[in-house]
């Protein structure tokens, strides 16, 4: 039998999980399993991949799952009846929040998921959906390491200028600060990065442009978080897939004083109204409102493509300028178009693009004379949670 990490990342309405094989002490990990459950509250569907890359076909769900719970017991079961002589010794957890208190992965009692709930109004799509398997695997394998690995934690190496708002210290101190999230991806990518660009401009001024259905990004030096567009909340910074970005607060007195809204309407309308969905009134899918002929799909993704290039003339500005750009996640992988057109406006900090490796979603798109290196590296966050629940539990 070989000893495994089995991964789980929770979202709203999915569930990824995967199982890495230990390879040794010190030696890196190889995944060996990985499937995703989609659909969840609906008709959940499973896929994913075994350890040669082949397709799953084995059946995973019974059709009667509809909840969270439900659909990691069949995942679990599944996993446990597979005869491919892994059996994972810790379960590593993405979690979205973890406040102030948590600045690194922390292995999970009753003390930490009493300090994570409380963090549940700051990421109310987000942290019950990921802290419910951790009481789920509790109840089922109660001796089981499990661990915390947050997505706030890898900017809290940002100066504390860069995490205040300038609002009374009281609230400040009571934890009213910036937070920034997608830190998983962003110590990924920080890791990755001098294989691709070396270790002399992997430790300078870098950029990292997250965009995918949640969309944020960071600024580097030393490959440590210098700035950050998201802030309190997953809602801040750029236009999302359903989530607004950076938005007057003056919009919400308005709706709640003027329009007579309820707190619950207007985070209906934060979280699930607006974005790219709102904007163009047809889809949350970058892919579908580039395919559109509809004006009000164009207007969608030109809004995103400038509040991306406006955000990253201020992240060049917090770390004195910009020496590398990497895109990364769903629509920065797969989406020619989004960076060319944020290239485009970016001329001016040194970004330009080759246009046929742009196109071809090259590794690196970066024109042979363009003054900023630029990457296209996919994102690993699950290898980032398994490296980190690896040198939690010592294994």
């Amino acid at each position: 039998m070989r000893d495994g990490i089995l991964t789980i990342n929770a979202g709203s309405s999915s569930l990824k999980v995967c199982v890495y094989t230990l390879d040794g002490a010190g030696g890196d990990l190889a995944l060996h399993v990985h499937g995703v459950v989609e659909g969840i509250g609906n008709t959940p569907a499973f896929h994913g991949d075994d350890a040669s890359g082949n397709a799953i076909d084995e059946t995973v769900l019974s059709g009667t799952e509809r909840d969270h719970k439900a659909v990691l017991n069949s995942v679990l079961e599944w996993l446990h009846d597979r005869k491919d002589g892994v059996t994972p010794r810790a379960v590593g957890h993405r979690i979205v929040h973890g406040g102030t208190r948590y600045d690194g992965p922390v292995r999970i009692d009753e003390t930490v998921m009493g300090h994570l709930a409380e963090l549940v109004p700051l990421a109310p799509l987000h942290q019950p959906h990921n802290l419910a398997p951790v009481r789920a695997l509790w109840a089922r394998s109660g001796d089981i390491p499990q661990v915390a690995c947050f997505d706030t934690a890898f900017h809290r190496s940002q100066p504390e200028v860069a995490q205040r708002f300038a609002l009374p210290r009281g609230l400040t101190e009571q934890g009213v600060k910036r937070y920034g999230f997608h830190g998983l991806s962003y110590a990924y990518i920080a890791e990755a990065l001098p294989a691709y660009a070396g270790e002399s401009l992997a430790d300078g001024r870098v950029v990292v442009a997250h965009l995918g259905h949640g969309a944020s990004m960071c600024a580097m030096r030393g490959r440590a978080s210098v700035a950050t567009t998201m802030g309190f909340t997953a809602l801040d910074g750029l236009p999302m897939g359903k989530r607004c970005g950076n938005l007057d607060p003056g919009v919400i007195l308005y709706l709640l004083q003027q329009q007579g809204w309820t707190a619950e309407q207007v985070q209906d309308l934060v979280y699930k109204q607006s974005g790219l969905y709102g904007v163009s009134g047809i889809s949350d899918d970058m892919g579908e409102l580039l395919a559109s002929d509809d004006p009000n799909a164009a207007e969608a993704v030109a809004l995103f493509c400038y509040r991306a290039a406006r955000e990253l003339g201020s992240l060049a500005a917090a770390i004195g300028g910009l020496d590398t750009l990497v895109f990364t996640a769903g629509i920065g992988e797969h989406a020619p178009e989004v960076r060319r057109r944020i290239a485009a406006q970016a001329e001016w900090l040194g970004v330009r693009l080759d246009a046929d490796a742009n196109a071809a979603n090259a590794t690196t798109i970066s024109a042979a004379d363009s003054p900023v290196k630029v990457f296209v590296i996919p994102t690993d966050e699950e290898r980032t949670i398994a490296r980190e629940t690896r040198r939690v539990c010592g294994l």
